[in-house]
């Protein structure tokens, strides 16, 4: 297949098939025959060189005169052979799902590669003509039910093959190739000895005479002369005269004779479109799939980069510029707010792409220079993107929190998102070590001492890489990017081995000074730059190249796809000698990822440099839970955790740990889970030394329970500054309950678990949600409950009520209740437990309202199957707390304790004589009115009086309350101090004429007194007379005179600010008034005088008093 890949059909080549005698391939070791090639002529074998390698134009400046057959080969070896190109230059990706450039997620059809496939398969290419370096035909596109047949007219130019210039009749607006010119591209690769093969015109022509030549044009004007009339005409008068330009220079030009010495040798790329695209899809602003569509244009540049396809560049060139161009950049910058996030990822990618470009280790000099100068254009602009996603706008750390770490960032300069590229392009290939690195298989030393730290060889005598790891793995990623797989996992295993000797010396380091460093309990992170998180993504790097291989490996050869549909095969790395007994490119993988995540590591500064820390290591993590754990990446889990463990503050599960370090709760959960089948102990102390967030404590503990070494921080509480404290929190609380359901039936564990939870989370809503959890685990419905869990539970509860009691907290109702519910799971124990400990857990009214309530509901009972005995303890229990409440808060909870000591006679008295001895001052009229209702409701009318009588000397109702909403609890007073007797109503009204100045009410319970006999529900069943209460003696003359008083007082009032529109209602209260009056014995002539003093007082309001007179008189 390889050797029939390499040579392309010819008319001369002979095919021979060896079989046998019955039929099978020759020693029957391929399921297919395999083709003898005769040899190529020396012929073809240098015209195809020339035609790859040399401009036409310089042939021909070469030698005076070239040989027809030599000319007629070299045109034909000058088309493209491979179908990759073609096919990368007609869609998005070259394997895979593809999505066309409008945004259409679209199947494989619909793409103008499979498309263009289609159409050649179908038969729809016809009159090609292959004209020197020019090739031509028509594709007919069959008819739809849409749309009519379409006959495109195509032409393609080509030069040392590759694809320069295309056109089409179809119009075709689009970054790549239409369908039509797909076809007929792969009509001359596939089928080139079906193609008419003529030499360049400028040839032909020259073969011609005088009057063959005047024929030809003259046929030529004949067969077009609508369109090239004119353009004749015109050429004619310039070649006539004498003194034109076209006379000044030698020769004419030929479209079909290839490219001239001068041009430049790529495959055509509409620059317009790429333009118009970018622009389009940035307008959009990530709706639509646009963001999508820009990230499928970063992959095509990076694999334009892997064919080393000089476009790649110019393409990212053109959508940086319109990057550059976005007009949002300056509003943002104006307005002073952040991109969205995923544009800020293109940013990024953005800049990682140019750094890869700056890095091809075959670049020349002039051309860096030039993309130095460029990159240096864009990093100027006043609004490129910083690196850390700042725009300025967000505070700026005015400590410098890092004493042997860089200056603090008010005088670090910015650092924009080409300022890598920009520093890139100092980088060289041409260190030997580096060459040596890249290019051996073999590259070892095994007499070399390993005793230094910058040693070239580890003490296996394998090579070493020292250099900045993330600009190290940049190296990795640019070699990949530009088509040197195995360059690329070269060096991606040496710095791999630097990585694991680097770990090694730390974590001796660290064992022999530990006593050293603990005691002094001071610590600052060993890396300021995290590789997790980086921007140029080294851990990353160094994953995906080493799985791309791994995977590939495991069947033992890497397979790809060509496009025809044959299988190539590359052989497997021999760089597998760098790998230990039993090692396999996965494992070292997965050990990589291991070391950078379990890397401690400062938390940067910004929102967006830390959300891309948590992304990061999501997404590392989401490439690990990909891979099947067998025993021996069990083998390196477990190594990785105990040096994680050892290392000290070199790692994030170290024991001394940094204040600002990057927690490693997500981390930590993934070892768990993946440890735990294997080996539960460690598991467990990995998940228990990562419940640490220092940033929260006042002073920074390490992992170590038993023994815990403080870390002084240089700076002060930095906690606003964690933007993602939230998230952060979240995988805490992630972690913790991951321990609690592992840990369901081991009550050490569950032990040890709750203290981690109780030492280290700092948030009452992550502890609620944990009891929530572990509640959940302990009850599910088919197992019965764990009870040590069901404590855990309650243990976590009780900690989140004393946490909010003191503070406000929307859920705060949820938790009590929840908690209840909790303890009642518990047992009759756990409920007494917090009714005798209310004060530290609850408010007065949810321990009243809520506990006690629900402790003594009937559901209760049923659930926890007391006996009479235990009920009445439990009761005795919450009545006691009742009444504890109602001394502490009577105005909340006298109600409630009376409710709830009902059938307690000793308890009820007490909580009657707490809400007596709280009335005089704690309580105010509303809430003794609710209890005096109350207590009538009880059938205690004389205690309801009572506290009614209360609630009365607290009341003051002035003259225009008349819609005041106590006015019920007054005339309800009235009302039961009528039906209890005389006695009682006589002692009420004073009460009522003091506090009442509201004539409105007044005149209503003066109403209701006269209309029935007093004392209809008298005490001691005592007879009353029966007659009804005089109006001229106490206590109702002073009621009915408090009441014409009020009445007065009212209408002067309301007659000093009265408007015109309100004279009618004025009028109708006078009407009422006169009701009142008119209850008096001389009412009449109090009532006239009153209204002769309102004519005289009140002469000015002509036309109110004109109206008073109407109706009064």
């Amino acid at each position: 297949d390889k050797l029939g890949e390499a040579l392309p059909p010819c008319s001369h080549k002979r095919m021979i098939w060896p079989y046998t005698a019955n039929n099978q391939a020759v020693g029957n070791r391929f399921p297919f025959p395999i083709p003898f090639i005769c040899p190529e002529s020396l012929l073809d074998i240098a015209a195809r060189k020339v035609a790859e390698k040399w401009p036409f134009q310089r042939v021909e400046e070469r030698f005076e005169r070239i040989p027809e057959p030599v000319q007629r080969r070299i045109v034909y070896w000058s088309f493209p052979r491979s179908e990759r190109e073609i096919c990368m230059y007609s869609s998005f990706n070259t394997g895979g799902e593809e999505i066309g450039s409008s945004g259409e997620s679209s199947d494989d059809t619909r793409l103008p590669f499979r498309r263009g496939i289609g159409l050649l398969e179908s038969g729809c290419v016809d009159n090609v003509l292959q004209v020197g370096f020019h090739l031509s035909g028509t594709v007919r596109e069959p008819a739809t039910s849409s749309e009519p047949e379409l006959v495109c007219n195509v032409s393609v130019s080509f030069d040392r093959c590759k694809i320069t210039a295309v056109t089409c009749s179809c119009g075709n607006k689009d970054i790549f190739y239409c369908a039509h010119v797909v076809a007929l591209s792969l009509y001359r690769v596939r089928k080139p000895e079906q193609v008419k093969l003529r030499l360049p015109i400028s040839e032909t022509l020259f073969q011609m005479n005088r009057d063959q030549l005047q024929k030809f044009v003259q046929y030529l004007i004949t067969v077009h002369h609508t369109e090239v009339l004119p353009t004749a005409q015109k050429l004619a008068d310039e070649i006539l005269s004498q003194n034109s330009e076209i006379n000044q220079v030698h020769g004419a030009p030929d479209p079909t004779a290839g490219a001239s010495v001068d041009d430049e040798n790529c495959w055509h790329l509409d620059e317009e479109q790429v333009q118009e695209q970018v622009k389009l899809f940035l307008s959009q602003g990530g709706y639509h799939g646009s963001g999508k569509q820009l990230n499928l244009l970063f992959s095509k540049v990076r694999e334009m980069l892997k064919m080393r396809d000089s476009n790649g560049a110019r393409m990212l060139t053109l959508i940086t510029e319109q990057f550059m161009g976005d007009p949002r950049l300056v509003l943002w910058r104006q307005q002073g707010t952040t991109m969205t996030d995923k544009y800020r990822q293109l940013w990024d990618e953005l800049g990682a792409l140019w750094m890869c470009i700056v890095l091809n280790p075959h670049c020349k000099p002039e051309q860096k220079g030039f993309w130095l100068r460029q990159l240096r254009r864009w990093n100027s602009v006043d609004v490129c993107p910083l690196e850390d996603g700042n725009h300025g706008s967000e505070l700026t750390n005015l400590t410098n929190a890092l004493p042997q770490g860089p200056p603090d960032s008010l005088t670090r300069p910015h650092r924009t998102v080409f300022t890598r590229a920009i520093e890139a392009c100092d980088l060289h290939w041409q260190d030997p070590h580096l060459q040596h690195i890249i290019t051996e298989d073999h590259y070892t030393n095994y007499c070399y001492h390993d005793n230094l730290d910058s040693s070239l060889f580890d003490a296996r005598g394998w090579p070493l890489w020292h250099e900045h790891v993330p600009t190290a793995c940049a190296r990795v990623d640019a070699l990949r990017s530009h088509g040197y797989p195995k360059e690329a996992l070269r060096l991606a295993i040496a710095i791999v081995n630097t990585l694991r000797r680097q770990q090694q010396k730390q974590l001796e380091f660290f064992r022999t000074h530990k006593k050293e460093l603990l005691h002094k309990g001071i610590t600052s992170v060993t890396n300021l730059e995290g590789w997790v998180g980086h921007p140029l993504d080294p851990i990353g790097t160094l994953f995906s190249t080493l799985m791309e291989t791994g995977r590939g490996s495991e069947d033992g050869a890497t397979v790809l796809l060509d496009f025809s549909g044959r299988r190539m095969e590359h052989p497997v790395f021999p760089a597998q000698r760098f790998l230990e007994e039993g090692e396999s490119f996965v494992s070292l993988a997965v050990e990589t990822a291991l070391i950078g995540l379990g890397q401690q590591r400062v938390m940067p500064d910004g929102l967006y440099a830390q959300e891309k820390v948590c992304r990061n290591e999501e997404q590392l993590l989401a490439k690990l839970q990909e891979v099947d754990l067998d025993d021996s990446l069990v083998k390196i889990f477990r190594k990785q955790a105990v040096i994680l463990l050892e290392a000290g503050p070199y790692s994030g599960l170290g024991e001394l740990l940094y204040r600002e370090s990057v927690p490693m709760h997500t981390f930590a959960k993934y070892l768990f889970t993946s440890l735990l089948p294997h080996d539960a102990e460690l598991a467990y102390k990995i998940a228990l030394r990562a419940m640490r967030l220092p940033v929260l404590e006042s002073t920074a503990p390490s992992g170590d329970l038993s023994r815990p070494h403080h870390i002084v921080s240089v700076v002060p509480n930095r906690y606003p500054r964690w933007f993602t404290l939230s998230h952060i929190e979240t995988q805490q609380c992630e972690l913790a309950s991951t321990m609690l359901t592992a840990a369901k039936g081991d009550a050490r564990k569950l032990q040890t678990v709750l203290e981690s939870i109780q030492k280290n989370i700092h948030s009452s809503s992550h502890i609620f949600k944990l009891a929530q959890d572990a509640f959940k685990i302990a009850t599910l419905m088919d197992s019965l409950p764990d009870i040590t869990l069901l404590k855990v539970s309650l243990e976590l509860g009780l900690q989140v009520m004393r946490m909010t009691l003191s503070t406000l907290n929307w859920r705060r109702r949820e938790m009590v209740r929840w908690l209840v519910t909790c303890a009642t799971e518990v047992g009759v124990f756990a409920l007494d437990s917090i009714m005798q400990s209310w004060f530290t857990l609850f408010t007065p009214t949810e321990a009243t309202s809520v506990v006690a309530s629900t402790v003594m509901s009937n559901s209760t009972i049923v659930r926890l199957h007391l006996d009479c005995h235990q009920q009445e303890n439990l009761a005795n229990s919450a009545r006691t707390l009742a009444l504890q409440c109602a001394m502490k808060d009577p105005q909340n909870c006298a109600l409630s304790a009376l409710t709830l000591c009902e059938k307690d006679h000793i308890a009820f008295e007490t909580a009657y004589q707490i809400v007596l001895d709280a009335a005089a001052t704690g309580m105010n009229y509303t809430q003794l009115f609710t209890i005096a209702r109350y207590m009538e409701h009880r059938g205690y009318p004389m205690r309801a009086y009572k506290l009614a009588t209360l609630a009365m000397t607290h009341l003051n109702l002035s003259y225009n309350q008349d819609t005041h909403p106590a006015i019920n609890d007054v005339l309800w007073a009235c009302a039961l101090s009528h039906s209890l007797g005389k006695n009682e109503l006589a002692a009420v009204i004073p009460l009522v004429v003091k506090s009442v100045k509201c004539a409105t009410v007044l005149s209503d319970i003066l109403r209701r007194c006269t209309l029935t006999t007093p004392g209809m529900v008298a005490l001691h069943s005592r007879r009353n007379s029966g007659k009804l209460m005089s109006l001229d003696k106490a206590p109702l003359r002073q009621l009915l005179d408090a009441t014409i008083g009020a009445y007065i007082n009212t209408t002067h009032s309301r007659l000093t600010h009265i408007s015109p529109r309100h004279y009618s209602e004025f009028i109708e209260f006078l009407s009422k008034a006169r009701e009142t009056f008119l209850m008096a014995h001389d009412g009449h002539i109090q009532f006239t005088q009153f209204i002769d003093n309102l004519k005289q007082i009140y002469k000015g309001k002509k036309k109110l008093m004109m109206l008073v007179r109407e109706r009064f008189g």
